[in-house]
């Protein structure tokens, strides 16, 4: 079996079908409000992040359909507020592009303003967020470099937190994008016929200046393309996808792409619900100076979305890449998928401690806690397919009594098997499920024989519903006709699964800790999946 048969059948979503076609979504996993640019035979793909930490992940590819995730722009979030988690708050919506030798990252933090980061590597480190415009509500922002040496920044607005809605707006820029130099236009209000008008993302192509921008919701809108000869406008608009009969709801939001080979690629998100907001490729193709995105199946004039298509033309065949999912912790890092609910605290953690393992240490919870809900030490990573398990062996001798360590599924509300170290070295196996207002422990089980290793498994099957079990031996594996659980969406973002590690008791800020061997997730391969 080749590297790239076994790369195909270890990983729990392949979009390249290896012969010739993919399969949408191409990255079944929450890469929310995707945007991408290309640099001569490489793409890069950039998404919102939220509260997460690292924030706004680094994508790369070279044919638009096998993706390996090769950085985070933000490895902690240098503003107030982030030792605890901000969920729903932090990165939104941003906007990659390549100028003057330079990668930008702009994107929009509804509570403080618009941010912006630079970086002559993407895969390299990127300058510390620099605040080009103060103002709470500006979302969704995309920079535009003109022929002429002008620049300019389009954004959106948030009408939770400014009362603005439905509005796009373009401001003149500082051609480092620094500063914004006016109070800007508004160029478009789709009150009337585009409601919820978002995700601008600005081009030029063949003398019109294009502004791509999505309307009428995440899980029920359309993608609009607005079209003008000044940057001011007017514009013009169409609708250029919509879901149409085909099954992909809501299809919206994301970036254009030109080939060398003359192609044009749109990439863009579909609400899952608990899945996320999963990314999909569609073909592009020009009429009279306007796109249409996808396939115009039923005939109505508007682009529905493809499910299989030949791949983009790239001149060349490439292996399949998917983003990392399954982590051994044998490097001098974490893997890039995992992500911490806030900054991480450098006394949550260790590598090395142990050869090949990840020592999480028990640490205390918020005093407001009452579970897992607002505890910032979660370690976590997206879903990355319709069905998959994930398994994590642990060494849990070294827990003080109180402890509790285990594997989670999180969302709006979350579900976790863990183990509990109680009085006298015993241990009890636990299976807990809550959410803002608080946790309830669901099932337990004593067990009586010594205790040091345990195989802690969740099973997400097609609809997300989550089966927890544990196993001493990595073999027979217990379900103890635990309850099912159904996972649930976070806030703007799909459900997570990951480790964690607690210390409860009150006499104590930090208790012991438990060493993690490995951590893997494999398919399960049922209907509608790719294989």
């Amino acid at each position: 079996m080749s590297m790239n048969d076994q790369a195909y059948r270890e990983q729990p979503w392949v979009s390249d079908q290896r012969d010739g076609t993919f399969v949408n979504p191409v990255l079944h996993a929450d890469y929310s409000d995707p945007d991408v640019i290309r640099v001569g035979g490489d793409f890069y793909m950039t998404a919102s992040s939220f509260g997460h930490i690292p924030g706004l992940p680094i994508l790369h590819s070279k044919d638009l359909i096998n993706w390996k995730l090769i950085n985070h722009a933000i490895r902690n979030m240098e503003l107030p507020g982030y030792d605890k988690p901000q969920h729903g708050n932090g990165v939104w919506a941003p906007s990659i592009r390549y100028h003057a030798g330079t990668y930008w990252i702009f994107y929009g933090d509804p509570d403080i303003g618009i941010f912006m980061t630079t970086a002559e590597d993407p895969a390299g480190e990127w300058s510390p967020l620099h605040l080009v415009k103060e103002g709470k509500g500006l979302i969704d922002t995309c920079p535009f470099w003109d022929e002429n040496g002008k620049a300019y920044l389009v954004h959106a607005y948030a009408n939770s937190r400014c009362g603005i809605k439905h509005k796009l707006r373009i401001c003149g820029m500082s051609p480092d994008g620094k500063q914004l130099l006016d109070e800007g236009i508004v160029v478009y209000d789709g009150i009337g016929d585009h409601p919820t008008l978002e995700g601008p993302k600005m081009y030029k192509r063949g003398g019109y200046y294009y502004i791509f921008a999505p309307a009428g919701g995440v899980s029920t809108g359309w993608q609009t393309v607005f079209r003008s000869k000044s940057v001011f406008g007017p514009y013009e608009d169409k609708i250029v996808m919509h879901q149409g009969d085909s099954s992909v709801n809501g299809p919206h939001q994301g970036g254009w792409v030109e080939l060398e080979s003359g192609e044009s690629w749109f990439m863009h998100f579909q609400d899952r619900g608990a899945y996320g907001r999963i990314v999909h490729l569609q073909p592009v193709r020009w009429m009279d100076d306007w796109p249409l995105i996808g396939e115009d199946s039923n005939g109505d004039g508007i682009g529905e979305p493809v499910l299989r298509r030949n791949k983009p033309n790239v001149g060349r065949e490439h292996p399949i890449e998917t983003p990392p999912v399954s982590d051994e912790f044998a490097g001098a890092s974490l893997g890039l998928q995992w992500q911490w609910q806030a900054n991480p605290d450098p006394g949550w953690y260790r590598l090395g401690a142990r050869p090949s393992h990840l020592r999480l240490y028990a640490a205390k919870a918020p005093q407001d806690a009452g579970g897992l809900y607002t505890a910032p030490q979660l370690l976590m990573q997206k879903f990355p397919a319709p069905a998959f398990e994930a398994t994590a062996k642990l060494d849990v001798a070294s827990l003080a009594e109180g402890d509790l360590a285990g594997l989670a599924v999180f969302g709006y509300a979350y579900a976790y098997m863990g183990l509990r170290r109680l009085e006298a070295g015993t241990f009890a196996a636990v299976f807990a499920t809550g959410d803002k207002s608080g946790e309830t422990e669901r099932w337990r089980n004593i067990l009586t024989a010594d205790v040091q290793t345990i195989y802690l498994r969740v099973t997400v099957e097609e609809g997300a519903r989550c089966s927890f079990s544990y196993s001493p031996d990595g073999t027979s594996f217990h379900s103890d006709e635990l309850p099912d659980f159904t996972a649930q969406k976070g806030h703007w973002v799909g459900a997570k699964t990951g480790l964690f590690a607690l210390c409860s008791n009150p006499e104590s800020e930090v208790g012991g800790y438990v060493d993690a061997d490995w951590f893997r997730v494999t398919p399960i391969r049922t209907k509608g999946t790719a294989t």
